[in-house]
């Protein structure tokens, strides 16, 4: 609760929080728009392939043009400006930046520009939880290893779970679950970029006057995004993925506790200690009444009468037994909130949450029957979803990372709802990433579980 203290001292000293941004997508356009009301904060610079596209984003949230005038990392020092690249080397030539938001949000690129940041002496706030869930455990070892800070991003569920599940660990509770509200039923597991806006209720004219990626919104309805962002915070926090992946059992506010405690005591959750998410629609479509489905959330338990009895007398929400309760938080914005990633690394030397183990995995599935010489499209695509899975049981089927399955043609056919595995498909490109990959699934491999 010092942050902006410790910030304006930072200020007063002349000695600005100097930040690069990768990526003037949505997410770093939110970034922005907060990042130039901070004062002892300095948006250096900010790299995007598409140099007209960063402008765009500037010019949207409301900086001058005068703002963002400067042609380089010096000019943009001494004027107190920003300059535009589209290369993300030049963030990381600029020594005086003190910290890299990667928010490209594709695992490949933003595996890359993490070793580049490190490389360079820099914290890292990964909004890439594509890349995150990926190859996050090896990442945040190789900054600490230096002395930097690898962080998730304030605002992004992941980051927000983590902090719940921080809150009731360090109050003395059990966890018994964490998660997330989020929009789904059954059948969106087999949307396409064809058929997404259907089930948004967008007509094709509403479409058309956005900017809108289908792919992406795609990601988020066939429940890609869900696996992996729950990935990450198990990864983040030592709670575990269901054996199957996740449930998304249908929950309201009110029911959160009676929902995510463990069967034994008449729960949805196999055990004790699990993410899932609390869909906010019913299998049959009907909307699930006072639902989370903008939130986080976590479950916890009373260890004795007193504590439950103190459950009651302060209105939490529990289970019929009382001895359950949830903590929620109602929404998240994104990139308004991801400063306090970038001042909490720069300042106090903390992440916002981070990969600590390789504890869960998000792996490719089928959408569909597939034959030999079929390609893989990524998140949100045609061809694959991903699944949230422990990372043992991901090790043991050489399971394909979700992050890994784009522009990848199979050499064996798979069927519909089968994980794909390293076995079924021809990896030619991206190397250099793969590699990453297979050193962080060897440095994290547990000992029962041989390399194939």
């Amino acid at each position: 609760m010092n942050l902006y203290t410790l910030l304006q001292k930072r200020a007063e000293q002349g000695r600005p929080v100097r930040v690069g941004l990768i990526g003037a997508g949505k997410f770093g356009s939110m970034v922005l728009a907060q990042a130039q009301r901070i004062h002892g904060m300095h948006m250096v610079g900010v790299a995007d392939l598409n140099i007209g596209k960063a402008r765009e984003s500037l010019n949207r949230v409301g900086w001058p043009a005068e703002r963002y005038s400067a042609r380089n990392c010096g000019e943009a020092l001494k004027q107190g400006t920003t300059f535009v690249t589209g290369s993300a080397q030049d963030l990381f030539d600029c020594d005086e930046i003190d910290c890299i938001i990667e928010a490209t949000g594709h695992p490949l690129f933003g595996t890359r520009h993490a070793l580049g940041a490190l490389d360079s002496n820099k914290h890292v706030i990964m909004v890439n939880v594509e890349a995150d869930v990926m190859v996050g455990p090896l990442l945040a070892q190789m900054a600490r290893e230096k002395g930097l800070i690898y962080s998730m991003a304030y605002g992004d569920q992941p980051a927000l779970i983590c902090e719940l599940v921080d809150w009731a660990r360090a109050s003395g509770f059990e966890v018994t679950s964490a998660g997330k509200g989020m929009n789904f039923e059954p059948r969106y597991r087999y949307s396409t970029p064809d058929t997404v806006w259907g089930f948004f209720g967008w007509s094709e004219e509403f479409v058309a006057k956005g900017d809108f990626n289908p792919k992406m919104y795609n990601s988020f309805t066939d429940g890609t995004k869900a696996a992996i962002e729950m990935a990450a915070v198990a990864n983040g926090t030592g709670l575990d993925c269901p054996d199957d992946g996740l449930a998304f059992p249908p929950a309201g506010l009110h029911d959160l506790a009676r929902v995510f405690r463990p069967a034994a005591d008449g729960g949805r959750m196999s055990r004790s200690g699990l993410v899932d998410i609390a869909a906010s629609q019913e299998p049959d479509g009907r909307e699930v009444v006072n639902n989370i489905r903008y939130g986080v959330f976590v479950t916890f338990k009373a260890h004795n009468d007193y504590a439950r009895e103190c459950f009651k007398q302060y209105g939490l929400l529990t289970d019929p037994s009382g001895w359950y309760a949830s903590m929620w938080r109602p929404f998240h914005i994104i990139g308004l909130e991801t400063s306090v990633s970038v001042l909490s690394a720069v300042l106090r030397n903390e992440p916002t949450g981070t990969s600590k183990e390789f504890r869960g995995d998000a792996v490719a599935v089928a959408k569909k029957d597939m034959q030999p010489g079929e390609m893989l499209d990524g998140e949100g695509g045609y061809a694959v979803w991903a699944n949230a899975i422990p990372a043992s049981r991901s090790l043991e089927l050489r399971a394909l990372p979700m992050g890994l399955a784009h522009n990848v043609k199979l050499k064996r056919a798979i069927k519909k709802d089968q994980i794909v595995s390293y076995d079924d498909v021809e990896m030619v490109d991206d190397l250099d990433v793969l590699a990453v990959r297979r050193k962080m699934e060897d440095t994290f491999r547990p000992a029962s579980i041989v390399a194939a």
